[in-house]
């Protein structure tokens, strides 16, 4: 072949050493790794840390809207699911890089350095003190709340029927009469009585809510559980 093909980094690495800009690079790259990586350590230590602060600092004009919640709405959301809604020092999972990215962006976007995150996620992924989908949160100030991130997996649509019996005594007590009522009619005929009558279904069906209330009554005691109202926010495991 009569002409060699041009290689561009090669071309690219003898221009850097012609105008001597290669030391000169790498310094720059270092320091801006460097300074990325302290950036990252800060971040990390203020999600492990209780800072206790209230707001951040924002440009509102810069703030996404549809990712502004207030503490009622993510109280509801909570008590609807069974969910925690903590400071983020509490949080035992991983936290993605892509949230400490987001961080880092919005910081340099609003030129504020954020703090007092706080976390919605089910209560096995926190490190309570004893007494399935992860949101990052920062506070706005006046109970709001900028949605920063959510990884993970979505829950599953079934976790808020199963939530809904702990909203409040009154669910509880509706599906043990429930329970109960469904245990009586798998009851034999006859069991008891030769005579079918509608006095013994409900004394069956007395008894059956009797013993299982009793169980949920001690698994409640024995377990240290609450209804979802009290323990949306709490840091303690037997709240």
């Amino acid at each position: 072949m009569l002409f060699k093909r041009t290689n561009i980094e090669e071309k690219l690495s003898l221009a850097t050493q012609k105008d001597g800009s290669g030391d000169r690079l790498l310094k720059e790259v270092y320091e801006l790794l460097r300074k990325d990586t302290e950036k990252e350590e800060r971040i990390t230590q203020s999600l492990a840390g209780n800072s206790g602060q209230l707001y951040n600092e924002f440009i509102f004009d810069l703030l996404d809207t549809k990712r502004i919640y207030h503490l009622d709405q993510i109280k509801e959301i909570c008590i609807d699911y069974r969910l925690r809604f903590l400071d983020s020092k509490y949080f035992k999972g991983e936290l993605p890089q892509e949230a400490i990215s987001k961080i880092k962006d919005l910081e340099k976007a609003h030129t504020i350095e954020l703090k007092g995150f706080k976390i919605i996620a089910p209560s096995k992924l926190f490190r309570l003190e004893d007494k399935d989908d992860p949101l990052l949160f920062a506070p706005i100030g006046n109970d709001y709340f900028y949605l920063i991130h959510r990884w993970g997996n979505d829950l599953s649509p079934l976790r808020k029927v199963f939530a809904w019996p702990f909203k409040n005594i009154s669910n509880l007590t509706s599906i043990v009469l429930l329970i109960a009522y469904l245990v009586t009619l798998l009851v034999p005929e006859g069991l008891f009585s030769k005579d079918n009558s509608t006095a013994e279904f409900w004394i069956i069906y007395f008894f059956m809510f009797k013993s299982i209330a009793s169980v949920v009554i001690f698994y409640g005691f024995a377990l240290g559980k609450n209804f979802n109202p009290a323990i949306w926010n709490s840091k303690y495991f037997n709240a």
